[in-house]
């Protein structure tokens, strides 16, 4: 039996693995991350539905077209049991066709945070939010909002 401080322990660095296959743009170690029906949630994208390590992989390759610099800089990470928290900052700068949004050329820097649920050593579950306002003004896709004088 694993104790809970060693199994937090193996969790924290299976989600460091994750962050650093993404930064190194290394797909293939996913399949040894994620579990086969790996499922997203994201109040931020409700539109985009992933429930299959296939379709996070479809994803992922898609945010790269968009970012192709993209990386993550974890802040912190928290474990507890079979779940780990983080808060992150994804900085890149969006020169393709990200989603719907067409390219801006310009460069972002946005935090965001998720918590990852781990069963038998592979990450099953991932909730994961962000401030859409703030990333869309640094894009330039939304004006920021001026002051007004009544």
């Amino acid at each position: 039996m694993v104790a809970m401080g060693d199994l937090e322990n193996e969790n924290r660095m299976i989600v460091r693995r994750l962050g650093d296959a993404l930064n190194e743009r290394n797909l293939d170690l996913l399949d040894e991350l994620v579990a086969p029906d790996f499922v997203r949630h994201s109040q931020a994208t409700p539109w985009i539905q992933i429930r299959s390590l296939n379709e996070f992989k479809r994803f992922v390759r898609d945010d790269w077209s968009g970012v192709p610099d993209g990386q993550t800089t974890v802040r912190f990470l928290v474990a507890e049991g079979g779940f780990v928290a983080l808060y992150c900052t994804y900085t890149g700068t969006q020169t393709g066709q990200w989603g719907p949004l067409s390219p801006s050329g310009k460069r972002f820097e946005l935090d965001f945070s998720g918590v990852f649920r781990i069963t038998g050593g592979k990450i099953a579950e991932l909730w994961i939010t962000w401030d859409n306002l703030c990333l869309l003004t640094q894009l330039g896709h939304m004006p920021p909002v001026q002051d007004r004088a009544d």
